[in-house]
């Protein structure tokens, strides 16, 4: 299983199984919470960004993983 779901993990064999996460979420909540604390704003909680699941050939149900050619 991957993190951040590069481009090319869809084209690995098997696919790649990862978490992807908005990036440009997390940045602009980032700089929106920097920008209060240097304002004088005091801390707040940060925010869960939810990540989503993006299941492909690399994991599988258990019981249900291919059976491995014998080549």
């Amino acid at each position: 299983v991957g993190f951040d779901d590069m481009s090319e993990a869809r084209y690995f064999q098997p696919g790649l199984t990862t978490v992807r996460l908005d990036f440009n979420e997390v940045g602009r909540l980032a700089v929106e919470r920097v920008l209060r604390l240097m304002g004088g704003e005091p801390a707040e909680l940060i925010p869960v960004i939810q990540p989503d699941l993006v299941v492909r050939d690399s994991t599988a149900a258990p019981g249900q993983r291919r059976a491995r050619s014998s080549s």
